[in-house]
């Protein structure tokens, strides 16, 4: 039986965190996958079952801690650990014989006879095999899609997310005694579609993350589901822009109304209002109207709306209105 240095076959570091482990499983996974080396098939499925067999450890933190706690000291640990299976076997506790022979390579549970002595927990507990740790299920994350409107009124929304999981069939490790899970296609995960009806809060931002508890990964031996996590993305509005809780919004008014001052109309999120544009205003001057931005998602209150005044300049004048800006002109340049 060899030592399996699960850290070189995944290519990554010892003490390399979760998500770098995970990340070359996937990426080895689909590499060796034997439906990707058609040519090959049976070498990547050895190399996938080694590969599915170094992130079952690695991907399991229990697993994991007693793996690197084994180091050197493994041969003496099985040595140790056969003495007591030869113990428990003559004892009538279980019928399983671990491969030390010439022919020793694949144990019961598909896996390599070093995996089988010290993770699957075969031959520890007789015929009805190993009970399963409780493991709280994996926290998931996910985008939702939100535009500004939804923002503002928030409140109950149904949404259908496509997710993906750990497969159940196989736990996430690819392979169901010794071969491709066909579940998921030794990939170790699935994709489902799942509806919820989420509760927006009003005013949330762009990235910020609304909750969903008990709905992320499926725990294990009665443990909780995880949670899953939606990140808010604001989808792009052609009217507003939002800075923090400000909205901006540009409003075309007539050379006039900019000249004269004006009572005009104002587009807000909650409806049109009334605003007063000062005689003289310069092109391209904000104007604040107060607490008509975005909700405060925290605390009472709300942002200011900014309208940014875009003078528009008249067109196609007729002659008796090129003569009055002409006499407008030399008005104010003391010519008359």
């Amino acid at each position: 039986m060899n030592y399996k240095d699960y850290y070189a076959v995944l290519g990554v570091p010892k003490g390399a965190p979760e998500k770098d482990i995970k990340s070359a499983y996937r990426r080895l996974a689909r590499k060796w996958h034997p439906d990707a080396n058609p040519g090959n098939a049976k070498a990547a499925e050895e190399k996938f079952k080694e590969i599915s067999e170094a992130y079952e450890v690695l991907g399991d933190g229990d697993k994991r801690r007693k793996y690197d706690a084994l180091g050197s000291d493994w041969q003496q640990a099985a040595r140790q650990a056969e003495q007591q299976r030869r113990y428990r076997t003559q004892q009538g506790a279980t019928q399983f014989d671990f491969n030390f022979g010439p022919n020793a390579g694949t144990g019961a549970s598909g896996f390599s006879d070093f995996f089988d002595m010290f993770f699957s927990g075969v031959g520890r507990r007789g015929p009805a095999g190993p009970t399963p740790a409780a493991t709280r299920g994996q926290d998931m994350e996910t985008t939702i899609e939100l535009s500004l409107h939804d923002i503002f009124e928030g409140g109950k929304k149904s949404i259908s997310l496509q997710l993906e999981d750990s497969c159940p069939r196989c736990r996430g490790t690819g392979t169901e005694n010794g071969r491709l899970c066909a579940a998921c296609h030794g990939t170790g995960h699935t994709l489902t579609s799942k509806k919820f009806e989420v509760s927006i809060p009003r005013g949330i931002g762009d990235g910020q993350r609304i909750r969903l508890t008990g709905q992320g990964g499926a725990g294990t031996g009665g443990a909780p589901n995880g949670d899953l996590f939606l990140i808010v993305k604001t989808s792009e509005d052609a009217r507003y822009k939002r800075k923090g809780d400000d909205l901006y919004v540009d409003l075309p008014v007539d050379l006039y109304d900019l000249v004269l001052g004006a009572e005009v109309h104002v587009p807000t999120m909650g409806g049109n209002v009334t605003m007063t544009i000062p005689e003289g205003t310069q092109n391209n001057r904000l104007l604040r109207l107060s607490g008509k931005g975005m909700p405060h998602v925290k605390g009472g209150g709300s942002g200011d709306q900014y309208v940014r005044l875009i003078g528009q300049l008249p067109q196609n004048l007729t002659d008796k209105e090129r003569k009055l800006f002409r006499d407008l002109k030399n008005l104010r340049n003391g010519k008359k």
